[in-house]
């Protein structure tokens, strides 16, 4: 029963995990750490496609309007019409400050994850060993880039080199992804509106909804996919299997 909240039960922690991972919310009313692989994988990947089903606290909408750049450039490639947004063209200079707003958080919990992996002071931290431990890692690393707040409580942070790389995920998440977001306003603002003709694609509808939805989970997924199958995904595998033994 280590980490579970009885007074909520199973329906409402989870309910309650996948809400305030889908926000930049840090607020917890279970232990993430003590769910199913499954269930923490879900809180992990939520943080990690940029939380965009809400938007974050205050500007989370500039998250989504990235992909949104990106799916319209896309969508003109595939159909051959001219990428255009809200009356603005999307050019190749949009198109590269959103893909670099994009993996500049991509990097950042990668990069720190595996950097801790293979460090002393990163697995010194660690509560659980296995994929259980690096889950962990990867959560700590992508709770503070993706500014959320929640743990996987296990994982003890408190120590000079984990303070440390923690605190500059907080600042890459925080301040270096706003730098090609600006800019991306900044160049946007200056365009003149071009009224839609019978080459502008659509970014409205099904159509359109699809496309964008796509394009966030193929991001993520090709990005987060090979550490999170390392990670909650084998530790699946492994406590299904052991428990056919009984």
């Amino acid at each position: 029963m280590e980490g579970k909240e009885v007074r909520f039960g199973i329906f409402n922690s989870a309910l309650f995990a996948v809400v305030t991972t889908s926000a930049s919310c840090g607020a917890v009313n279970a232990m993430h750490d003590s769910f199913i692989p499954l269930g923490g994988l879900i809180p992990l990947l939520n943080i990690q496609l940029g939380e965009v089903i809400f938007g974050g606290v205050g500007a989370g909408l500039y998250s989504m309007l990235l992909f949104v750049v990106v799916t319209v450039f896309l969508a003109g490639l595939m159909v051959g019409r001219t990428p255009e947004y809200l009356g603005k063209k999307i050019e190749a200079y949009d198109v590269k400050v959103s893909v670099l707003a994009i993996l500049i958080p991509l990097f950042c919990i990668l990069g720190f994850t595996s950097w801790a992996a293979v460090s002393a002071w990163g697995v010194g931290g660690l509560n659980n060993s296995g994929p259980h431990g690096l889950s962990e890692m990867l959560y700590a690393f992508t709770s503070t880039t993706g500014n959320n707040g929640s743990a996987f409580a296990g994982f003890s942070a408190n120590t000079i080199w984990l303070n440390t790389t923690l605190g500059i995920a907080m600042l890459v998440g925080r301040f270096l992804v706003i730098l090609p977001v600006l800019a991306l306003a900044g160049n946007l603002v200056k365009k003149k509106l071009t009224p839609p003709n019978v080459g502008s694609f659509p970014v409205s509808g099904l159509t359109f909804a699809v496309l964008l939805v796509g394009t966030v989970l193929i991001v993520g997924a090709l990005t987060f996919l090979p550490v999170l199958a390392l990670g909650p995904i084998v530790e699946h595998f492994i406590l299904t299997n052991s428990n056919k033994l009984f």
